[in-house]
Formats: structure tokens, C-alpha cells, sequence
């Protein structure tokens, strides 16, 4: 929230210059959110989104992983440290934008900049699976 400090948000149109430059703001401060170094080299799971970064129709190779529905579709996308760069060793059939997975493999603290958003950790996905949630 530091780019917001002392606006008031719930009074701003869209069209408001102020909502401009604080769009702006936070844009640059979320490109730059800190991530954490401890998660390095670990394996993971985790679930979350996906955005295509191959397009829709195709089998993907590559994706964002975000963690709520409609990041990065919609303005602003989530901070950094909050999405995924998610390459795959295969294509996958049949995955779209928005759908839910779980992924699997090797963290890494990397910097990635997309047209979707900006990522502030890769994996290089050994496994995706539909989510399903824990019963």
C-alpha cells in the first residue's frame, strides 16, 4: 500500500489524474516487491491461475502462475513476488487462461518481465495437475 499513502482511494474516478500516477506508482514499486531468497533451490507444490503466455488454443510451454482470478488480465496485476514464470518440458493440451493447477518442481528467486506482468520467481514445472482441493 506504500504507493497509495495518504490518497483516498474510494473518492478517485479512473480518469483522475491523481489515480494515474498512483496506478504508476505502484506499478513500479510492485515490479521491484521484495521476494524471499529462503525458497531458492526448493521444491515446491503450489497452486494458483494460469495466464497463457502462448496463447489461447495452443498447447502451452509457458505461463504465468497467479495467485486470485483475473491477475493479470485486469489492471493493476499482482505484485511480483506474487506470480510464478512457469515453463513446462512439454507442451499441455487442453490448459487455458484462468484455470486452476497445482504445480510442481524447483523454485527459483528470478526476475521475469512479460506482457501479462512481471514475475519475481521461475520454476521450471516438472509436474501440472488440475487443482483439486484437499478433502
Amino acid at each position: 500500500m506504500a504507493p497509495f499513502k495518504g490518497l483516498r482511494l474510494d473518492q478517485m474516478q479512473d480518469g483522475d489524474p491523481q489515480a494515474q500516477i498512483a496506478l504508476y506508482k505502484a506499478r513500479k514499486y510492485w515490479k521491484t516487491a521484495p521476494t524471499e531468497p529462503s525458497v531458492d533451490g526448493k521444491p515446491i507444490r503450489l497452486p494458483g491461475y494460469v495466464v497463457s503466455l502462448d496463447g489461447e488454443g495452443e498447447a502451452i510451454r509457458e505461463f504465468l502462475l497467479v495467485p486470485y482470478f483475473g491477475a493479470c488480465i485486469h489492471v493493476p496485476p499482482p505484485p511480483s513476488n506474487q506470480v510464478v514464470h512457469v515453463r513446462t518440458g512439454k507442451p499441455l493440451e487442453g490448459l487455458r487462461t484462468m484455470d486452476t493447477v497445482w504445480i510442481s518442481g524447483i523454485m527459483r528467486v528470478e526476475h521475469a518481465e512479460t506482457g501479462m506482468g512481471d514475475a519475481g520467481y521461475a520454476i521450471n514445472a516438472v509436474r501440472v495437475e488440475p487443482y483439486q482441493p484437499a478433502p
